[in-house]
């Protein structure tokens, strides 16, 4: 919920600045909110999207992980943060100097932190793909209680909210990607049309997802430490490896 609350309160700042330029384009506080804040506030609701895998892992079953759950975790928040440090640099870079070579410059580590966080996106589907196609192929394996959540409406729903998010999140860097590619002076950084609906709609559509389909209400064992069921609750993730469930710890 705090990764959610900051990436909001991020967008909220950075379209507050689009406003204060739409008076006045010349304004350079405007330009330093809406440069640093909305370039940087999209980490935060990826972060949201990474948190949720090692739960899902622990909860269906971490023998069927090709990383222990705890590295999902560990691995791509820190992908994320090293992705928002790169951003927020170039951000700053760009937003606090005048001369011509310096944004560029900034404008140049923006670029590297939004690809890196493409680049992170995509090894993120990748192992997730592998974990869900792994416990589809054990799905008659799995212990009664994780087969029923996962015929649940609640879960199919946390899931496919999961996905979309991943999905709009994506679509926004990749435009930025492009946007930032071709300079300041390009034509996609001017066309405002693509920008609202590539750059706000698409993370509007994720935060709604995230939220509508938070996983308090739809996926209950997120937030379980460790996966483990509190004390009169039937477990979901009884692995028959005790092993693995402390390597999963």
């Amino acid at each position: 919920m705090s990764v959610m609350t900051l990436g909001c309160l991020g967008e909220v700042i950075g379209y507050a600045g689009r406003v204060i330029l739409n008076d006045n384009p010349w304004d350079s506080i405007g330009f330093q909110m809406q440069i640093c804040c909305l370039i940087i506030a999209p980490s935060f609701f990826a972060a949201a999207v990474y948190l949720t895998l090692k739960h899902i892992v622990l909860t269906f079953g971490p023998e069927h992980s090709r990383l222990v759950p705890k590295w999902y975790t560990r691995i791509f928040i820190g992908c994320d943060v090293f992705s928002l440090i790169l951003q927020g640099a170039g951000g700053g870079l760009a937003a606090s100097v005048e001369e011509q070579s310096i944004k560029d410059h900034g404008s140049n580590l923006m670029l590297a932190g939004i690809v890196w966080q493409v680049f992170t996106l995509i090894v993120f589907a990748a192992l997730a793909g592998d974990f869900v196609l792994r416990v589809s192929r054990a799905r008659s394996n799995l212990p009664l209680a994780a087969s029923e959540l996962l015929r649940s409406t609640k879960f199919q729903m946390f899931s496919a909210g999961l996905v979309t998010a991943y999905l709009t999140i994506t679509i926004r860097c990749i435009y930025r990607i492009a946007e930032l590619a071709g300079g300041w002076q390009n034509e996609i950084m001017r066309n405002e049309v693509e920008f609202i609906i590539l750059e706000g709609v698409v993370l509007v559509i994720a935060v709604l997802c995230q939220t509508a389909f938070h996983p308090g209400y739809c996926f209950p064992p997120m937030q379980w430490k460790n996966g483990v069921a509190p004390k009169g609750i039937a477990g979901l993730n009884d692995i028959s490896d005790p092993e693995m469930r402390l390597q999963s710890v």
